[in-house]
């Protein structure tokens, strides 16, 4: 059995990248199953500002339901389940469309950590375009196939890009995964104004090692904004 309070944080993880602008009426967010790791959680397909405890489904690393109860799935969820399989040390994953990071994955700007916040992107951001394995397609990571080239593309790194799609953020617990899908699109809008303004000149991004050091610190002074929005969201 999965601890109640895990099940109404990831329902709750849902709401806040609701209201944090990181996903409207599409996206999702899982939890690989804090007993069973060849399992994880998901919310049944849903607008992610309503999902609520009752709506979490468990699956296996193919991505299958282990008892949907008549509810239905989200097409994408084969992002998930095979980050976990390639990633151990992932616990959560978001999948999102957020806007302002939606264009990095258009051209050939790379996107870079601008701030403190978004320090895990100081260690690179791979963008995944589905058509040069699979030509021309609906653009939906809609089988472990598609899920199997996006982890490989991911690689080792924490943030991929999909081109003219999204995005997907991973960490090592829930609340490290939200932190990072809300400061990825909050780094974006920060770089589209600092490139505005540079007139040319390189902006004075983290490099790497401030980026790994920074993110050491974010992993543990992140969970004071998941407390703030985890005491929004009431069930």
């Amino acid at each position: 059995m999965t601890p109640p309070d895990l099940i109404a944080d990831l329902a709750a993880a849902s709401r806040i990248l609701a209201a944090q602008g990181v996903v409207d009426g599409f996206g999702h967010v899982s939890m690989r199953h804090p007993s069973s790791p060849g399992r994880y959680l998901m919310a049944r397909s849903i607008a992610p500002a309503r999902v609520t405890p009752d709506d979490i489904i468990e699956y296996d690393l193919e991505s299958n339901p282990v008892d949907a109860k008549g509810r239905s799935s989200f097409l994408e969820r084969f992002i998930h389940g095979e980050i976990y399989r390639a990633r151990p040390d992932i616990v959560s994953v978001v999948h999102s469309h957020s806007p302002s990071v939606v264009p990095f994955g258009l051209v050939g700007v790379p996107m870079q950590a601008m701030f403190h916040n978004g320090a895990f992107l100081a260690a690179g951001v791979p963008v995944f375009d589905i058509r040069e394995k699979f030509g021309a397609t609906d653009m939906l990571v809609g089988n472990g196939a598609k899920g199997v080239a996006l982890a490989q593309v991911m690689g080792k790194k924490d943030v991929v890009l999909m081109r003219a799609h999204g995005s997907v953020a991973c960490g090592p617990t829930l609340q490290t995964a939200v932190f990072r899908a809300v400061y990825t699109e909050v780094n974006a809008r920060i770089q589209h104004w600092t490139l505005a303004l540079a007139a040319g000149e390189p902006p004075a991004a983290l490099d790497e090692d401030e980026g790994r050091l920074a993110d050491v610190i974010n992993q543990t002074a992140g969970l004071r904004a998941w407390d703030l929005w985890r005491s929004q969201v009431k069930f």
